[in-house]
């Protein structure tokens, strides 16, 4: 891929005032700590065609870093792809660490399962390959589950962000941390509908319903981070 070819993906994931900008911070900040292996995987993934789901590689940074605040052991992931937030997980996650990660589709975890293995650390991962109510509805049956769980991430379907989150405020611990992505939708929450593209106006009305729930929920404190596509980082606090 060619510089220029770089700059388009990358930009397409940031929602900074410019190419250039989004750019400043990928190379002087969040590429000299990349680790490796998530470069390879990120590089791979620029090759497929829906390399647009990715996580974003500065909100993947911040990510590494809430995990290491909370010393997080276990964790959720609903919505994998090739697996580039996962595998950051696991290499932030401790060795006895576990991380449930629910997709649909196994295909694309597949194209960034060979980097997992390189990195050693597919022994932390239990993928299901599934829809992920009936996955969270399971874990729930356990009452060893509730309150389990460290971090949670969700970068999946946004009609359901709400029933997820109900979940999750049980599984995930007081104090434990749970984020959002693509809570920004391209930014077309900030734009009348009319002039929102129409691929889009789906996606910004879940979205709209979604971000004010989430400010009015009394069980967590909240931080919309305009990194990536928006991701919203939420406290659990009862």
């Amino acid at each position: 891929m060619d510089n220029e070819k770089k700059r388009s993906a990358s930009f397409s994931k940031g929602l900074l005032q410019s190419g250039e900008l989004y750019q400043y911070v990928l190379e002087t900040n969040v590429y000299p700590r990349e680790p490796e292996l998530l470069k390879e995987l990120r590089d791979m993934t620029a090759t497929y065609p829906r390399a647009i789901m990715a996580t974003a590689p500065d909100a993947g940074q911040l990510i590494a870093m809430l995990l290491k605040l909370i010393n997080a052991k276990r964790t959720i992931e609903v919505g994998v792809f090739t697996g580039y937030s996962l595998l950051l997980t696991a290499l932030t996650v401790p060795e006895d660490g576990k991380i449930v990660a629910i997709d649909m589709n196994r295909e694309a975890y597949e194209i960034g399962l060979p980097v997992i293995r390189k990195a050693g650390v597919e022994n932390k991962i239990e993928f299901i390959e599934s829809e992920a109510l009936p996955v969270l509805d399971q874990l729930l049956e356990d009452p060893g589950n509730e309150n389990g769980f460290d971090f949670a991430f969700i970068d999946a379907d946004k009609i359901n962000y709400w029933k997820y989150h109900e979940r999750l405020m049980k599984l995930v611990k007081v104090g434990g941390i749970v984020v959002y992505d693509n809570t920004l939708w391209a930014g077309s929450v900030a734009m009348p509908e009319e002039c929102t593209p129409e691929i889009l106006r789906e996606g910004r009305q879940r979205t709209l319903e979604f971000n004010k729930l989430l400010a009015a929920d009394p069980r967590v404190e909240i931080s919309l981070a305009p990194l990536g596509d928006g991701i919203t980082i939420c406290r659990r606090m009862h």
